[in-house]
């Protein structure tokens, strides 16, 4: 249960330019790191396999294999820690979240390439 004073609060932290990704896209998650008293920043590059939340708590979960090593991030979208989320590549799914991702590897991991206008990048 939602009211319009929190609506109102919360509307003053959200980002105002939050670029299209939907489910199954690939993107590039520019985020800060801080480590001890230096900033870097730090790109990921991986699948959105979930999306979850709205408003300032919508999160993200982004998933990319390094070796043979599944890995993902949770991202809030919202977070001044992340600097951008860039949309590399588009494909075409059939659910809201791709967690079946994560028993697969290989060919059978890999997802239909989108050809429509929503094409990410263009």
């Amino acid at each position: 249960m939602r009211t319009d004073l929190i609506d109102a609060v919360e509307a003053t932290c959200l980002k105002k330019q939050v670029p299209y990704f939907e489910i199954g896209d690939t993107v590039d998650v520019v985020f800060k790191i801080k480590e001890g008293d230096k900033e870097r920043t730090q790109v990921f590059t991986g699948t959105v396999i979930a999306r979850k939340g709205r408003g300032i708590n919508e999160m993200v979960t982004v998933r990319r294999v390094v070796g043979s090593e599944g890995v993902e991030r949770i991202f809030p979208i919202h977070s001044p820690n992340v600097l951008d989320i860039e949309p590399v590549r588009s494909s075409r799914v059939r659910r809201a979240k791709l967690y079946f991702l994560r028993q697969r590897s290989g060919k059978s991991a890999k997802l239909r390439k989108r050809h429509s206008e929503h094409t990410a990048g263009s």
